[in-house]
C-alpha cells in the first residue's frame, strides 16, 4: 500500500506543483516526492515489525523531510495512526477506521484547519468517515479503501470552489478560487494508491 501510494504520487508530483504554483510557492511536488521516498521504504523487510511500529518510523521519516507545512502535517497523522495501531491486532477494515480516526485526531491538535478550509482536511475528512462507513457496513477493507479514494478525490475536487484561509495561499483571497488545492489532491493520490494495493491483494486484506 505504501509503495503504490509512493507511485501514485511520483506519477503526478508535476501537477502537484503546477496546482502549488497558482496559490503557493510551486514546490508541493518536490516536497511529495520527498514524502514519497519515505513511503516507499518504510516497510521493513523484517516481517515481525508491527503496524504500530510502521507507522510510527513512517511519522518520523516524513516529519524529517524539509518542505514546510505537508511534512508536518502528513507525518503528525502517521504518528496518530501509530498510537492506536499499538492497541490492536489484525487490521481489519474496523480496526482500520479506528487507526484513521486516530491519526485524524492527532492531525486535529496539530492544526486548526477543517473541512472547507481549502486544505488537505478536505480530502482526509471524506476518506477516513467512508471507511468507518464502510467498517459499519461490515465491507471488507478493500472496499473501504476504495470508498476511501473516491471520496478524497471528491473531496479534492471540492477545493477548486473554495477559498483558501491557510498558508501562504490566504493571502491571495478569492483569487484562490478555481484552483484545486494541491494538498487535498495529495491526500486523494494517497488513498489511490492504497486502494490500488488493497484491491490487488488476496481477500482484499489491505496489508499495510
Amino acid at each position: 500500500m505504501f509503495q503504490a501510494a509512493a507511485a501514485r504520487i511520483r506519477e503526478q508530483h508535476a501537477e502537484l506543483s503546477a496546482l502549488d504554483s497558482a496559490c503557493g510557492d510551486g514546490d508541493h511536488g518536490t516536497t511529495m516526492l520527498r514524502i514519497a521516498d519515505q513511503l516507499a521504504v518504510a516497510v521493513p523487510v523484517e516481517e515481525s515489525a508491527g503496524f504500530a511500529s510502521i507507522f510510527r518510523d513512517t511519522g518520523w521519516k516524513i516529519l524529517g523531510v524539509d518542505g514546510g507545512a505537508s511534512s508536518s502535517l502528513i507525518g503528525t497523522f502517521f504518528l496518530g495512526m501509530a498510537d492506536a495501531a499499538a492497541a490492536t491486532g489484525p487490521m481489519d477494515c474496523r480496526t482500520l477506521a479506528a487507526v484513521l480516526e486516530a491519526g485524524l485526531e492527532a492531525l486535529s491538535k496539530r492544526t486548526s484547519a477543517r473541512p472547507g478550509d481549502k486544505t488537505l482536511m478536505d480530502a482526509l475528512g471524506p476518506a477516513i468517515a467512508a471507511v468507518r462507513a464502510a467498517a459499519a457496513a461490515g465491507k471488507s477493507t478493500s472496499e473501504a479503501l476504495d470508498n476511501a479514494a473516491r471520496a478524497a478525490r471528491a473531496g479534492a475536487e471540492s477545493t477548486i470552489g473554495l477559498t483558501a484561509r491557510f498558508g501562504r495561499a490566504k493571502f491571495l483571497g478569492d483569487k484562490t478560487r478555481g484552483h484545486r488545492d494541491p494538498g487535498a489532491t495529495s491526500i486523494a493520490l494517497l488513498f489511490e494508491g492504497f486502494a490500488a494495493a488493497a484491491a490487488s491483494s488476496k481477500g482484499g486484506a489491505g496489508n499495510a
